[in-house]
């Protein structure tokens, strides 16, 4: 191994450490003496509650636990986005479940809540997965209702979800472990059935102070809406529970009992792990954004057998594209190459950029992956569409144009890893968030931005500067390296892939190894959804 393998395998792997160290405290939750306050209750944390629910040594994943990262700080902040939502196995058979976190803030909903809620619905509903909600919230954080209540995106939506889950056949089984208040209440009670936890379980529109200040009745709110109201009175749960486990445990004999799916028929042959050694990505992928490295040599230690059948190899080199398998899935992927390469012209193309060329090759790929019903993987290392008048004159516009619509009309399931830069339009052409990956996830040592810091800074420095010079402020070279310096900081922070992880543009951040894992149990999950959908590209043919 060479001086750079190691110094690249310590910075990844120190990446890493980091990485483990905030993952810890963000599943703290609201804090340690909240989870005992929690269990001094009779009750489990939301992550015991998955974690009891799952099958026991199965691999599960989980969506956006770096949600509201950073966020909300003036509010006290808001780990995981006070709800958990994972991707796993219950009784053998793949389901969504979503948990809120009422060690913070009672499980109130933040804007990023609703997001984060939201998400898990649509991976619910694009791969046809039963979904499982574990009930604890005291409903709307009022501090911050106007961002929750009332457009779209927000509360509401999810309720709407609910009704069109159910007339798409999508199991829902939702069960009242804590508070369930006001609009809240609608959740389990639009789901398939519901269940609720005798004494710590509670549902009602308003609680018994409010239903006092609105018609003066004076009654408990065990009495008003616990489980034995609900259970035996109004008819409103299915199923009562004694305590967490046993809700749980009657959870895991309903999804047991459900009838098998129509498949979706991507293929799968018996899984072989990468004849490469994988953990030589930490030494392969480098300290620097701005560093040369093979894609390849990164490939190679993702896939099957390490067995990567290129498309096109001689034909527009900036960008990989070939088939594979990963943990036996057939799939096809389309990789940013980060060296720079040679034409068959003798000229160089920059790694890392798209060029007419590659887009071109890339758009052909992605059609005849449609073509064959085989799920597509994208592999993001990108800077950007290549600039200049000989690449205008090419049609650059117009060959990119032709990717996006290609990466836009994709029928098959689509999967992104941001392994390093994903800058501008190349995020987009790589199928970023606004592309409907089915997941998304980034590397420690991910960027997600217009442009890299250095380039932004630079630019906004000139601006910031202009503008001090027209109010009579000269900026001398001293000046100008201190404006630099804050201005790239601040940006540095923004394109973090903790800052993107906490706004939800990625569903995760995963140790590179984790790759894999990701990429097999979302196909798995695309399975379940077949779709008689055609790819079309419209007018712009290929």
């Amino acid at each position: 191994m060479d001086i750079d393998f190691n110094k690249n395998e310590d910075h990844n792997k120190l990446m890493l450490s980091e990485l483990r160290k905030r993952l810890a405290a963000v599943k703290l939750g609201g804090g340690k003496k909240r989870i005992e306050k929690h269990h001094e209750k009779g009750k489990m944390t939301a992550r015991e509650r998955i974690d009891y629910l799952l099958d026991a040594k199965s691999p599960a994943i989980e969506i956006g636990a770096f949600a509201g990262d950073g966020m909300y700080e003036e509010h006290g902040g808001c780990p995981s986005g006070g709800v958990v939502v994972k991707v796993g196995y219950v009784k053998g058979k793949q389901c969504v479940v979503v948990a809120n976190d009422a060690t913070v803030k009672a499980g109130a909903w933040f804007p990023i809540t609703g997001k984060k809620n939201l998400r898990a619905q649509e991976i619910s509903i694009e791969n046809q997965l039963p979904i499982i909600y574990l009930v604890d919230s005291a409903g709307v954080y009022l501090p911050m209702q106007d961002e929750i209540f009332p457009d779209k995106e927000h509360f509401g939506r999810i309720f709407r979800n609910n009704a069109v889950m159910s007339s798409m056949g999508i199991t829902q089984i939702a069960a009242v472990m804590g508070s369930c208040v006001a609009g809240g209440a609608y959740l389990p009670i639009m789901s398939d059935e519901a269940l609720i936890v005798d004494k710590t379980g509670s549902i009602f529109l308003a609680g018994s102070y409010l239903v006092k200040a609105a018609i003066g009745e004076n009654i408990d709110n065990e009495t008003l809406g616990g489980a034995t109201t609900h259970s035996e009175i109004s008819g409103v749960t299915d199923y009562k529970a004694k305590d967490d486990k046993d809700a749980l445990d009657k959870i895991k004999n309903i999804v047991d009992k459900i009838g098998d799916f129509e498949k979706a028929g991507f293929n799968r042959a018996k899984s072989k792990a990468p004849a490469e050694n994988q953990e030589d990505i930490y030494g392969i992928l480098p300290a620097s954004r701005s560093e040369q490295y093979d894609m390849l040599e990164i490939i190679k230690r993702l896939v099957d057998d390490s067995d990567f059948e290129q498309y096109k190899e001689g034909y527009g080199k900036t960008i990989l594209t070939g088939y594979a398998r990963i943990d036996g899935w057939a799939v096809g992927i389309v990789a940013n190459q980060r060296k720079v390469v040679k034409t068959k012209n003798g000229e160089m193309q920059f790694g890392g950029v798209i060029y007419s060329d590659s887009a071109d090759k890339a758009t052909r790929f992605i059609a005849n992956c449609n073509q064959k019903k085989i799920p597509l993987v994208f592999l993001q290392d990108v800077t950007g569409f290549m600039v200049g008048s000989k690449s205008e004159h090419g049609g650059i516009i117009k060959d990119g144009a032709k990717m996006v619509n290609a990466v836009s009309n994709s029928v098959v399931p689509k999967f992104t890893i941001v392994i390093g830069n994903s800058y501008g339009a190349g995020n987009y052409a790589m199928c970023g968030k606004a592309y409907d990956p089915r997941l998304i996830v980034a590397w420690p040592s991910a960027e997600l931005a217009v442009m890299s810091g250095n380039s932004a800074a630079k630019v906004l420095m000139q601006i910031e500067k202009a503008s001090l010079e027209k109010s009579g402020q000269p900026v001398d070279a001293e000046k100008e390296k201190e404006l630099f310096n804050k201005i790239k900081k601040r940006y540095d922070d923004q394109i973090s892939p903790y800052y993107a992880a906490a706004r939800l543009w990625t569903d995760a951040i995963i140790d590179p190894l984790d790759t894999r894992k990701w990429v097999s149990m979302g196909i798995e999950a695309a399975n379940h959804a077949p779709s008689n959908k055609k790819f079309n590209m419209g007018v712009l043919q290929v």
